[in-house]
């Protein structure tokens, strides 16, 4: 039981740090945050389809991402919301191949503009926000997300993650 408990917590801490330095990849290159947003961290949105312990992982994860990264207090809660409710729906779909990217898409396409229009007050529209943020989650968790699930599937004999 303790071995349990102890590979739990490593998985969960082991993504949180992958998801904080894929963050600051993208921050490095100005795309971690603003109106046009492609997080390469956002791919590890999938994770919750291998392990449960990728739901605390990836919201430790970005939490501390964003709180490193220079985000306002309402984008480090909220944007951490949105990770936590994608995750949680995407541990949900476990059973439904190739579902995962669905959740994180949708609660960060939604939660987010928000937080732009009214937290950041950025120009521009709602609408535009939703498509900006929208394409870029398409991107990270649709397009590398797909194919990071692909490759764990393929190998998942390679791996010892625990449902």
């Amino acid at each position: 039981m303790r071995k349990n408990k102890v590979q739990y917590i490593s998985h969960g801490a082991l993504i949180a740090a992958l998801y904080v330095a894929l963050t600051y990849v993208s921050a490095a290159s100005g795309l971690a945050s603003g109106a046009v947003q492609l997080r390469l961290s956002e791919a590890l949105t999938v994770l919750p389809l291998f392990t449960p312990a990728a739901v605390p992982g990836l919201t430790v994860g970005c939490f501390l991402a964003n709180l490193t990264t220079g985000c306002s207090p309402w984008d480090i809660v909220g944007g951490t919301l949105a990770t936590f409710l994608g995750a949680i729906g995407t541990y949900k779909l476990k059973n439904v191949p190739y579902a995962g990217a669905v959740p994180p898409v949708v609660s960060n396409t939604v939660i987010i503009p928000l937080l732009l229009r009214f937290a950041y007050q950025l120009d521009g529209t709602l609408p535009y926000f939703i498509l900006t943020v929208g394409i870029g989650e398409l991107i990270s968790c649709g397009v590398f997300g797909t194919l990071l699930t692909a490759a764990l599937r393929k190998n998942s004999k390679r791996f010892s993650f625990n449902k």
